[in-house]
C-alpha cells in the first residue's frame, strides 16, 4: 500500500486502483471532537480537487477535497452513527470513502509520508 497526503491534510492510501480517502491524524487533532461527517453515496464520481465530504467538529466545519478522482465504491457508514471514530483513528477506522481511481497518476505531486511529516513539523 502506498500512502500520500495533501498539504491540506487529506490522505490517500492506494492499493491497486482502489484509493482510501480521509483526513490525516494531524487534521483530526486540529479539528478537535468530530461531531458529524457528511459523505457521498456509492456510485458518485468526482475529479481530483472536488469537495467530496464535510467534517464538523466542536470547533468548525471543514470541506474535504479529493486528492484523486474516481468513483466511490465504498463509504464508511460507521461514521454516520459514530463520527468520533475519526478521532479514534483518522488513518485507520476513521476512513471516509474508498474509490476506484480514474487516473492513478493523480497521486503525482502529492506528499509522501516523509514530506508530509516535514510539512506538519513547520
Amino acid at each position: 500500500m502506498s500512502k500520500y497526503y495533501t498539504e491540506d491534510h487529506e490522505y490517500v492510501f492506494v492499493k491497486g486502483d482502489i484509493a482510501t480517502l480521509g483526513v490525516s491524524e494531524h487534521a483530526q487533532e486540529q479539528l478537535g471532537d468530530v461531531v458529524f461527517v457528511e459523505l457521498p453515496e456509492v456510485g458518485v464520481t468526482f475529479e481530483k480537487g472536488d469537495e467530496f465530504a464535510v467534517v464538523e467538529s466542536v470547533k468548525a466545519a471543514s470541506e474535504v477535497y479529493a486528492p484523486v478522482g474516481g468513483v466511490v465504491v465504498e463509504v464508511n457508514s460507521a461514521l454516520e452513527d459514530a463520527p468520533a471514530t475519526v478521532n479514534e483513528g483518522a488513518e485507520s477506522v476513521g476512513w471516509f470513502v474508498k474509490i476506484k481511481m480514474a487516473n492513478p497518476s493523480d497521486v503525482e505531486g502529492l506528499l509522501n509520508v516523509e514530506a508530509y511529516g516535514a510539512h506538519i513539523a513547520d
